[in-house]
């Protein structure tokens, strides 16, 4: 076997995106989702499980906007996502903006 055979996933940043910090970040992780891609595409029902299944403190979460956001991380729209967390609190819409609509 050579060490091409073997695939290594480098873990991103999550606390990246808006709404999620340190903690839940780690708890995102042990549920094996550690990247921007795997993110956006985890359904938000199932986010929402792992963060109540890792705590009350967690539970009251809203990963609405996660996968959104976590796409644009991946695919490097970072200028597209800076301006659209500028509407977001707490990862929440706090205005009606959403960076798909006005392209």
């Amino acid at each position: 076997m050579s060490l091409f055979d073997e695939t290594t996933v480098v873990a991103d940043d999550l606390t990246k995106i808006e709404g999620i910090g340190p903690a839940v970040a780690e708890i995102l992780n042990e549920a094996g989702i550690s990247t921007f891609a795997e993110l956006s595409t985890t359904p938000a029902v199932k986010i929402k499980e792992i963060l109540s299944n890792a705590g009350a403190q967690y539970a009251f979460r809203d990963p609405a906007t996660w996968a959104k956001q976590a796409s644009l991380a991946s695919a490097g729209q970072w200028d597209t996502l800076a301006t659209w967390q500028q509407d977001l609190q707490g990862g929440r819409i706090r205005m009606a903006s959403d960076p798909g609509e006005e392209e």
